[in-house]
């Protein structure tokens, strides 16, 4: 008997001292809630971090090219549409943007559209164009319309129905105001070639609101629209 003892004792004094007596109730809670915060922590850090992630950077912010005030855009109406006499896909308009006289622009939309569908229409039309023959017609300006990927479909851009004829087209976030603001000449809007650079941030979003760089075009009566989501705009 004794030497089962003494060889227990020999086994037990082996046992490290961390092991030799049974944890209590109350350290056990301790150590889990110390675990669970620092669990807890550790996942709202890594919420935080992956929220930050997913921000998507202000493309404003990171955009070189010409400010988007070299556009002199306008509200006009068009208060007389007809068919070119000359040209299969053209139609010419008279749009009246509040000046003197209406203008007089040619637009290729015959394919997309009636005429009864423009005739009386509140439109957009970039005002700073050069005129220029189109098969012997003088067009100065283009009407703006949004069309979908494969060009299938166009559709007039519509300002609201309480925007100012004449009025000129804001976009939240830049300034259109003062001299700075003021709209390139027709000359030096070709000369950079400002449509070029521009046209690829001029689109629609999911909703067929027109943008450029995330921004809505704006009037006076609110947000101007269309029917094409995700479209582009020229």
């Amino acid at each position: 008997f004794e030497e089962r003892m003494q060889k227990l004792r020999t086994f037990c004094d082996s046992i490290p001292e961390e092991y030799r007596q049974p944890e209590k109730q109350g350290d056990k809670s301790t150590k889990g809630a110390s675990s669970d915060a620092s669990a807890s922590a550790a996942q709202s850090d890594a919420a935080a971090a992956g929220t930050a992630a997913g921000i998507a950077a202000d493309p404003k912010d990171t955009f070189e090219g010409p400010p988007i005030t070299a556009f002199d855009i306008r509200v006009g109406r068009i208060v007389n549409v007809w068919e070119h006499e000359e040209a299969d896909k053209l139609y010419c308009e008279e749009i009246d943007v509040g000046e003197e006289e209406p203008r007089k622009i040619a637009s290729g939309l015959r394919p997309y559209l009636k005429k009864e569908d423009m005739e009386g229409k509140l439109v957009l039309v970039l005002c700073n164009l050069k005129a220029r023959k189109m098969l012997g017609f003088p067009s100065h300006g283009m009407v703006l319309c949004a069309s979908n990927a494969d060009h299938s479909e166009v559709r007039l851009v519509n300002p609201p129905v309480d925007a100012k004829i004449g009025e000129r087209v804001t976009i939240p976030d830049f300034v259109f105001e003062g001299e700075e603001a003021e709209p390139f000449g027709e000359n030096k809007l070709g000369k950079k070639k400002v449509l070029d650079k521009l046209a690829p941030y001029l689109v629609t979003n999911k909703y067929g609101v027109p943008e450029f760089l995330g921004r809505p075009f704006m009037t006076s009566g609110g947000v101007c629209t269309s029917p094409i989501p995700d479209g582009t705009v020229s």
